[in-house]
């Protein structure tokens, strides 16, 4: 998959494009997920977890601060974290994630990573302020844009 910038229609949209990043990933790779509440940073994260075939579901992990999702293909495990109530590397340090092992995905992690990992994928999720109607199905729709960058030797190519 090749990284970039992408417009994302729905939350089904949203869910797919986890998938297809899920295809690149294995052990030991992490990502960072930043966007405004409800912008699709668990919808993606779900997306990712169906592709790699972990137990589920996969939901937010605001009150426990990190899930694990063990693998039910013979695949990494899914770490999913949240650490916007952490208040420094310190305190996720001290979650004890198995980074080697397993794909770890970290919401508001920006700033948090950088003694974890030389290599990250830094996704951005843009929400507009406002939505548009499609006039043909009479749904809401929010459009999102995604920003996928790789940072690190592990995504230099």
């Amino acid at each position: 998959m090749e990284f970039g910038e992408f417009r994302v229609a729905d939350p089904q949209a949203m869910h797919e494009l986890g998938m297809r990043v899920a295809h690149d990933l294995r052990a030991g790779d992490l990502l960072i997920l930043t966007g405004v509440l409800g912008a699709g940073k668990t919808t993606f994260t779900r997306g990712l977890g169906e592709a790699l075939g972990v137990r589920g579901p996969v939901t937010s992990p605001t009150f426990v601060l990190a899930r694990t999702h063990p693998s039910l293909a013979g695949g990494p495990s899914l770490v999913h974290v949240d650490a916007y109530r952490l208040s420094s590397p310190v305190e996720l340090d001290d979650l004890d994630i198995d980074y080697a092992n397993s794909v770890v995905v970290v919401e508001w992690g920006r700033g948090m990573v950088d003694d974890v990992s030389e290599s990250w994928l830094d996704i951005e999720i843009d929400r507009p302020e406002g939505a548009v109607v499609d006039e043909a199905d009479d749904d809401l729709i929010e459009e999102r844009r995604v920003r996928i960058h790789g940072v690190g030797p592990r995504w230099e190519n």
